[in-house]
């Protein structure tokens, strides 16, 4: 399936779903009916990826390709809100197509229960208008910024560790790109080893659906060459510049 490029028109029954965010101020039917032609690779269903793509079909978005490996498991119900405690054992990525059809019956699901690797970024990013980054690891999010980088689609980059958290975009040819920012690996982290507090990653995964929907629309201002950070321990928030890498190995 390929990437979506025009606007499609709105039924009443979606008019009156979405007309609470209508009528905000410049985002109108025009931006309701592009975010229903446009669609987004939500790669990892887990405490970011799952709230992106619970807000992202709430807002209206045609279609979420969902990529994310393995089974449910009791220790994932703390901040995965897409999941039920009946689910424990069951394929994630399927029980979040179920909760999403469920939520706005108007949004297509895809999923895919894959490990985002080269060949499986570069079988799906093609096919899609924006990528959220939401995997716990640096090898699937590296392969994911190569891909976003060589395809031209733009890529909401977002990872929480205990109370912190960071957020920033990529736009290939206009920021830098994860790797410009981030060029070497923590030798230190594990995938599993980091603490959350689910509501942390929540409001992490609000804030990429935000930034994705502005991408998408062209609504509002997106965070572009800037990098917000915050530690909701103190309720710390703040931006900071970040550059491109003239050298970069993926965008340089």
């Amino acid at each position: 399936m390929m990437r979506s490029c025009h606007n499609k028109s709105l039924s009443d029954i979606e008019k009156e779903r979405y007309k609470r965010q209508m009528t905000l101020n410049g985002f109108g039917e025009g931006c309701q009916s592009t975010l229903k032609s446009k669609s987004a690779l939500i790669a990892g269903i887990g405490g970011l990826g799952g709230n992106a793509a619970v807000y992202l079909a709430a807002a209206g978005i045609g279609r979420l390709v969902i990529a994310h490996y393995g089974k449910l498991t009791m220790s994932n119900l703390n901040r995965q809100i897409l999941m039920k405690d009946g689910w424990v054992g069951k394929t994630r990525v399927a029980q979040a197509k179920k909760f999403i059809e469920e939520l706005n019956p108007e949004v297509e699901v895809e999923i895919y229960d894959e490990r985002i690797s080269e060949e499986v970024a570069e079988k799906l990013l093609p096919t899609v208008d924006i990528a959220l980054s939401a995997r716990p690891n640096f090898y699937e999010r590296r392969e994911l910024n190569k891909a976003s980088v060589a395809h031209g689609v733009p890529m909401v980059e977002a990872a929480m560790n205990a109370m912190e958290g960071y957020l920033f975009n990529v736009i290939p040819g206009k920021t830098p790109c994860l790797n410009c920012v981030f060029p070497e690996d923590d030798p230190g982290w594990q995938e599993l080893g980091f603490p959350v507090l689910g509501a942390v990653s929540g409001a992490l995964g609000c804030l990429m659906a935000i930034e994705a929907i502005k991408i998408l629309t062209g609504f509002g201002k997106p965070l572009l060459g800037k990098m917000l950070m915050f530690n909701t321990y103190d309720m710390e928030f703040k931006k900071l510049s970040i550059t491109h890498d003239p050298m970069c190995s993926v965008c340089g």
